[in-house]
């Protein structure tokens, strides 16, 4: 099944010029280490933006800054085109609900079964049994992996663990997903299979996306190539294409180095990129 039902809650609407996710020369530092210097950048509807950068740069901190788990030191962050230094609670709260989380090592309550792992949220949100577990079938349809509904976490292997927290990520349909290195720790198989996964998020909902990968192989696989619904498979996109709505932005000593197309990366001329993509 290549969709995923709709959730009650109404959709984020912006005006098409507005980004989804916008950084505004945001800087955060710990002690003495200054992980973030004035960082900007901006990610509209329907693209995926995928953030590189050695190890120790801050991309996870970034990723804690766009979900409002830490605020900056200085500059603003708008998701949703509200200010999250500027929400209260509650708002900060709703603000969530709108966003999925992929975790880089899952984040699954060990002591539930896939079931109530992935229905976790929905089933803060009262909503009923049946639709409940409805909706759960079919985000584990999505991602392969209905069979294992009733095992526990224990009982799965670290791919599989990884594929049940996309599932609990996406059962309502977020408007804004977040990827903290989905392929971190698996083997280059298993990594694969989960990239599968996110391009066909991708190219079957156009939901906004950030993603962290220390892969560089992932990173151009994702952009390289697209869900073919015919097939039910990832396929290279033909003639060299790439996709369009997957941009990259690269962190380096603290600072943005690049933010721009694949194309763009692929052909910049900066030193430094061109040593760390070779």
């Amino acid at each position: 099944m290549d969709s995923v039902t709709t959730p009650k809650r109404t959709p984020v609407e912006l005006e098409r010029d507005t980004p989804m996710v916008e950084f505004r020369n945001v800087s955060i530092r710990f002690d003495d280490n200054h992980v973030l210097k004035k960082i900007s950048f901006r990610v509209m509807r329907g693209e995926t933006r995928i953030i590189l950068g050695p190890a120790g740069v801050g991309k996870s901190v970034l990723m804690k800054l766009a979900n409002g788990l830490m605020l900056p030191d200085s500059g603003d962050i708008l998701i949703f085109a509200k200010s999250l230094a500027a929400m209260t609670d509650a708002e900060m709260y709703e603000m969530r609900a709108h966003i999925g989380m992929v975790f880089q090592e899952s984040a699954l309550f060990d002591s539930l079964n896939v079931e109530d792992n992935v229905a976790y949220r929905l089933n803060e949100e009262h909503v009923e049994p049946a639709e409940i577990h409805d909706r759960v079938v079919e985000v584990l349809q999505f991602v392969e992996l209905e069979k294992a509904i009733d095992k526990f976490p224990s009982e799965l292997s670290g791919g599989m663990r990884r594929r049940v927290s996309i599932a609990r990520a996406i059962i309502n349909k977020p408007d804004l997903i977040l990827y903290d290195s989905p392929t971190g720790g698996l083997d280059p198989i298993t990594s694969t299979t989960i990239v599968e996964l996110v391009v066909k998020q991708r190219d079957v909902t156009h939901t906004t996306s950030l993603l962290i990968t220390h892969r560089l192989q992932d990173a151009f696989t994702l952009a390289t190539h697209c869900y073919d619904p015919s097939t039910g498979q990832m396929e290279k996109i033909p003639n060299n294409g790439i996709d369009d709505s997957t941009k990259f932005l690269v962190l380096h000593e603290g600072r943005v180095v690049f933010d721009g197309t694949t194309h763009e990366l692929v052909h910049s001329e900066d030193p430094w990129l061109r040593d760390y993509i070779s």
